[in-house]
């Protein structure tokens, strides 16, 4: 079924202000939710709310916090989350590095005891709109294979790079996994198999059981490569932010614990000469202008699909399944559980500081 994204803005917001999230709050994170599913990742998207509910009324998230910081030196914050909503820590944090950048020309902001993000291009591009280049950088539960390996020990670890230009920004976001596990939570979801090679289940082998993909684990992408790019973000978070490491990690799959993630966001000073933005631009449709493999698939750069898919739901709503959109509707109906008081600290949560 099709649903209009204003629509499903006011349904997220409205049932995160039931839990008594300040309504500022409540509209960040439904329009964090509801961009992921205008740019055709449903795995980030509004299945993803229930459970951020459920956080909420078990006290494992706390909707009003911003997050408390301190300038650890003069181009590096320190974030405690205080378990407040991804998106809410992380504006928050990017607002500070956007005073500090134009004097130190970098800054950087360690997050730790902070709710999931969500798409991390959300960030970046916030960052580029400002004509400032954008990294963001996250961990999560051991959902990643090593290369040549069975068990999950690594985190799906996303990169997200922003680059302004004199057009549209160049947009990267991508998991080090061969898929985000979000993505398999959304096959199990819809009954769809998942395809060859992407996960092996509990006992190490390969399958395409995405309910079984659940409780095994996810090849790296590239190969080596790729499980050595994720390797190498694990621990730069960890070092960074004092988190814990993925075989720790919970909180963001799940509304038993609280999230001991970290989180790394970065801006960066670009170059003022307004030629370099048109330099930037040229290229990017230079790239866009050379010749193609497949006639009917012309060349695109990183994010010209999910801008494009973007742009197409804004006028003509989004796909959602019948049953996540009822689920939703329905928890509007349902008073919420009486929030509960802070779960205490998990034997995690100290490997966050």
């Amino acid at each position: 079924m099709k649903v209009l994204h204003h629509e499903a803005t006011a349904l997220g917001t409205s049932l995160l202000m039931q839990r008594d999230t300040p309504r500022e709050h409540a509209e960040l994170q439904a329009r964090v939710l509801v961009d992921a599913e205008l740019k055709g990742h449903p795995s980030h998207g509004l299945q993803r709310l229930p459970r951020l509910l459920t956080r909420i009324d078990r006290g494992l998230a706390d909707p009003r916090a911003t997050g408390s910081s301190r300038w650890r030196s003069d181009a590096v914050l320190e974030i405690d989350g205080g378990r407040g909503l991804g998106p809410v820590v992380a504006m928050n944090a990017l607002h500070l590095l956007g005073q500090r950048v134009t004097s130190s020309g970098i800054a950087l902001a360690a997050i730790h005891n902070s709710n999931h993000l969500g798409m991390l291009a959300w960030y970046v591009e916030q960052v580029a709109a400002l004509g400032h280049i954008g990294i963001a950088l996250s961990t999560s539960e051991a959902l990643v294979h090593p290369h040549g390996g069975t068990r999950a020990m690594l985190g799906t670890n996303p990169l997200a790079i922003a680059v302004p230009t004199a057009a549209r920004p160049l947009v990267l976001d991508l998991a080090t996994s061969t898929v985000s596990m979000g993505k398999v939570h959304h096959h199990a979801r819809n009954g769809r198999p998942l395809p060859e090679g992407w996960a092996r289940d509990a006992d190490g082998h390969p399958t395409t059981d995405a309910e079984r993909a659940k409780s095994g684990s996810i090849a790296p992408f590239g190969g080596a490569k790729g499980y050595g790019i994720g390797m190498a973000i694990e621990l730069l978070v960890a070092a960074l932010a004092g988190s814990a490491l993925a075989p720790e990690i919970r909180g963001t799959l799940d509304a038993e614990a609280v999230c001991n993630k970290g989180d790394v966001l970065m801006v960066i000073s670009a170059a003022s000469a307004p030629h370099i933005a048109q330099q930037l631009a040229d290229y990017l449709d230079a790239v866009r202008a050379s010749p193609a493999a497949e006639q009917d698939c012309p060349v695109r750069v990183p994010g010209d699909g999910a801008a494009e898919r973007r742009a197409h739901s804004l006028h003509n709503g989004f796909d959602i399944s019948p049953s996540l959109w009822a689920e939703l509707q329905a928890l509007t109906r349902s008073a919420p559980a009486s929030p509960a008081s802070p779960a205490s600290p998990s034997t995690h949560q100290g490997q966050q500081q």
